[in-house]
């Protein structure tokens, strides 16, 4: 255990804020196209059968004495702003597949269009995951997508980290400015997606991870109410269970998804001292006049900044807010991957089986020789505990949350369950430690990542691309698909239903509490 929480805050950075790798740039595109925006005219980048316009601004640079409030609105400009290349990545530290940044002038979208034009098509805007803490939206090429699904697709990025999520007692808004970011960006698509042949009235919002997890918050704002008209929910937490606490036990509250504003605010009041900021009464205009390296710094190791609730942003937890009803409804399209939890556990070190029977006591108390059981450590530990993570922090949570959301809305669900996926970004695995379908290894399948497929592993792709898109146009993601309880597991050579109850052990987990 000792060698466990040595290597928690590593794992933390090093696993769970797992990013895409960097699309790669076009080539041979002469750039000609022009559009005019509500804020002035930008030139994008002609091919073919595409469109892509790069680096528009959708709020001010969140700088100086902006930082740590809402997004202001764009400052308008003459003449034609160029619009070939992504704007800078918004600050953060390097991680696995997601390089550094060191701007706060980042909140810019990309869009990318079908060619050619012919009447209004779906809109698809992608947040991006990373922990809360890393990625860009220009990380994601979404070409693919756009043209296989005949859907204008947007790609944005949000402040992360300490510039996200910061929160101090006195502090407005509070763990919430990235939110805020996401829906600045949803205003802006509403505002100006018809300029680019998008139609604002069929808007879907998607996102993987803390792309998924924000979904679940969009969902629950009153602030983003109107602003998409269905959702795509990937690998997300919408419940009271903290997937933190699952990967990591014992790390405690601070490190939970969805934290009480008054807990991040003790966080923020506990790390201005260490910033120099120590004096309550002038501390907000201290940090906010600390250079980005510093508030970077502070973040390595890392203090998990993430949404905090009780706010005008997102009043309750979003999982009570589910429960309750009290959500933006809409349908959604949601699910996890077959093995979510293979790549955190390839992030601890080698466990031995003491280790494991530790880590076991630590998460479940006097219902650790239970799970044993039923999770022998067998020749692999580690894949043991990947399991349990799978089991306990995705699949069975959020079998129950579409049980919950389809006593709303419509809900359709599915689970990627290609378990020879190719990894779309570098990460040094184990030797002979199978990832299975992994934590975001569907990314690969709806954004153009430039890895080998097999052709069956080419039709899941295709397949799986006319799904999310034709769920955009219509709400459905096939006139066949069943909606929730009924689960669809997508897997090379087509798709067929799961029973995620007995795949996951979730009466088992269920029987726990």
């Amino acid at each position: 255990m000792r060698l466990l929480k040595a290597n928690i805050l590593l794992s933390v950075v090093a696993g769970w804020l797992l990013t895409a790798a960097p699309a790669e740039a076009s080539t041979g595109i002469i750039s000609t196209g022009v559009v005019r925006t509500d804020a002035g005219a930008v030139r994008g980048t002609d091919a073919a059968d595409h469109r892509t316009f790069q680096g528009i601004p959708f709020a001010a640079p969140p700088v100086g004495a902006l930082r740590w409030r809402a997004p202001q609105p764009v400052e308008p400009w003459r003449g034609v702003r160029d619009a070939t290349r992504p704007g800078p990545r918004c600050a953060q530290n390097a991680a696995i597949g997601s390089p550094a940044g060191d701007s706060e002038d980042c909140l810019y979208l990309n869009v990318t269009t079908p060619r050619p034009a012919h009447g209004l098509k779906p809109v698809m805007v992608w947040v991006h995951g990373g922990g809360f803490s890393g990625g860009a939206g220009s990380d994601y090429d979404e070409r693919r997508l756009a043209v296989q699904g005949d859907v204008v697709v947007v790609t944005v990025n949000y402040r992360l980290g300490a510039f996200g999520f910061f929160g101090y007692p006195g502090l407005k808004n509070s763990g919430t400015y990235g939110l805020m970011d996401q829906q600045a960006a949803l205003r802006w698509v509403r505002r100006n997606a018809a300029a680019f042949g998008g139609d604002p009235g069929r808007v879907t919002l998607f996102g993987e991870s803390a792309g998924g997890d924000s979904m679940c918050a969009q969902l629950a704002s009153p602030a983003a109410a109107g602003l998409f008209q269905r959702m795509v929910i990937q690998s997300g937490s919408c419940t009271e269970l903290n997937v933190p606490d699952v990967i990591f036990p014992g790390v405690g509250a601070e490190y939970d998804t969805w934290k009480p504003r008054e807990v991040l605010e003790g966080v923020g009041a506990r790390v201005a001292p260490a910033l120099g900021c120590a004096d309550p009464a002038t501390a907000i205009e201290c940090l906010r006049g600390l250079p980005v390296s510093a508030l970077l710094a502070a973040q390595n190791p890392p203090v998990f900044w993430s949404p905090a609730y009780g706010t005008p942003t997102l009043p309750v937890h979003p999982g009570r807010a589910l429960r309750e009803g009290r959500f933006n409804r809409v349908p959604v399209l949601a699910g996890t991957t077959r093995d979510e939890g293979a790549f955190f556990a390839a992030t601890f070190p080698p466990l031995a089986e003491n280790d494991y029977r530790g880590l076991l006591s630590v998460a479940f108390g006097d219902k650790a020789d239970l799970v044993a059981e039923r999770y022998p450590a067998g020749t692999s530990p580690r894949g043991a505990w990947g399991s349990i993570i799978t089991d306990r922090g995705y699949a069975c949570p959020n079998r129950r949350n579409d049980l919950v959301l389809a006593r709303w809305t419509p809900v359709y669900g599915y689970e990627f369950a290609d378990r020879d996926a190719p990894l779309p970004f570098e990460f040094p695995r184990p030797e002979d430690f199978p990832l299975g379908a992994f934590h975001a290894s569907e990314l690969a399948y709806l954004h153009d990542f430039k890895v080998t497929f097999r052709p069956d592993q080419q039709r899941l792709s295709d397949t799986m691309i006319r799904y999310w898109t034709r769920f955009a146009a219509v709400g459905r993601p096939a006139a066949s698909w069943p909606a929730v309880p009924l689960v669809q597991s997508l897997e090379p050579g087509g798709n067929r239903p799961a029973d995620l109850d007995e795949r996951h052990n979730c009466d088992f987990w269920d029987s726990l509490g």
